[in-house]
């Protein structure tokens, strides 16, 4: 019995080192079989594939760069025949500029010389006067370019919508200062609208002083005055007689315009008629000056009527109260 199961004992030591055995070579056959040298030439086949793709990337890509440099030239060349436009239109601007300021200087002349004279009558000594005694004047002989200038205070009455302020508001610049020109001292001025609204609010319906810097003060502040405006006068010359007009004081309205919007120019006529009625000796309170801006006349002549209206309208009143109306051949200030 010991000996049969010390053979048994043998017999199954022996089948378990058969069977790892083989189980360690069907393991090495397996592991064998995995890392074949197939799938390093599979992977190194994509890696040629993902080469070739990225290389003709980097073709495209260099052809899109040279497209936006010959772009960034074109770019280059226009830019340089920009600047030098620009170059040519800044020394025909230099030019332009010098040509208004010799224009301006000689203006300034002119109305100086004038001023000087209108001074000059104003400050006659006794004894001149006395030479002058039984000298009649002439109607003409108070006038500066057609205008009289008698007056001792001045009122403007400036047109401040679009069609002024955005084409002839430079040339209205220097009309103002032209006229405060011809009047050597006054006793007073005054700015509004034709609407009635005052430059300086701070003197409404009060003087504006007359000095040099008051002056200048009101040049340069027009220079930014923009208010609403309808294009009608009425509503100015009738605020301005109404607040200012005094017994004894000799007044002139200077109406800038450029257009008359209102429907009937015989209803302005006869409002200003009744506020500015005549005095006993048939003169009227106010004189009324009118100066045209001939804007809308740079338009086709549809577009015109109301430029021709403004002329008719000031020509009338200022033929009527004792004024000249001066209409200009151009807009612009040179």
């Amino acid at each position: 019995m010991k000996s049969r199961r010390e053979i048994e004992g043998i017999s199954l030591s022996f089948l378990d080192v058969i069977s790892c055995g083989f189980g360690a070579i069907i393991l090495l056959l397996v592991l064998t079989k995995v890392f074949e040298p197939v799938v390093i030439e599979e992977t190194i086949s994509n890696l040629e594939g993902y080469l070739a793709a990225l290389q003709e990337e980097l073709f495209d890509l260099r052809g899109e760069a040279k497209d936006i440099n010959r772009k960034m030239i074109r770019k280059e060349d226009q830019q340089s025949e920009e600047i030098i436009r620009l170059l040519k239109l800044n020394a025909e601007l230099s030019a332009l500029k010098s040509k208004h300021e010799k224009t301006l200087d000689k203006t300034k002349v002119s109305t100086l010389i004038e001023g000087k004279l209108a001074e000059a009558k104003q400050s006659l000594t006794e004894e001149m006067a006395k030479l002058l005694a039984d000298y009649r004047r002439s109607a003409d002989e108070d006038k500066i370019g057609g205008i009289p200038v008698d007056s001792e205070y001045v009122i403007f009455i400036i047109d401040t919508s679009g069609s002024m302020y955005n084409y002839a508001w430079p040339l209205v610049l220097q009309k103002v200062a032209e006229t405060l020109a011809v009047y050597p001292r006054l006793k007073g001025i005054q700015v509004m609208n034709d609407m009635g609204n005052y430059m300086f609010t701070q003197y409404a319906g009060a003087w504006i002083p007359d000095t040099d810097a008051r002056r200048r003060a009101i040049v340069d502040r027009l220079r930014s005055w923009n208010v609403f405006s309808n294009s009608s006068p009425v509503e100015g010359i009738t605020q301005a007689i109404s607040t200012y007009y005094k017994p004894g004081r000799k007044i002139s309205l200077y109406v800038f315009g450029d257009e008359f919007s209102g429907r009937s120019i015989q209803r302005v006529v006869d409002v200003v008629d009744r506020i500015n009625r005549t005095d006993s000796k048939g003169d009227r309170l106010v004189r009324i000056h009118g100066v045209g801006f001939p804007v809308q006349f740079a338009n086709p002549p549809r577009y015109q009527e109301t430029g021709i209206k403004f002329s008719i309208l000031m020509r009338t009143l200022c033929e009527k109260n004792g004024g000249t109306f001066v209409g200009l051949n151009d807009f612009r200030a040179y």
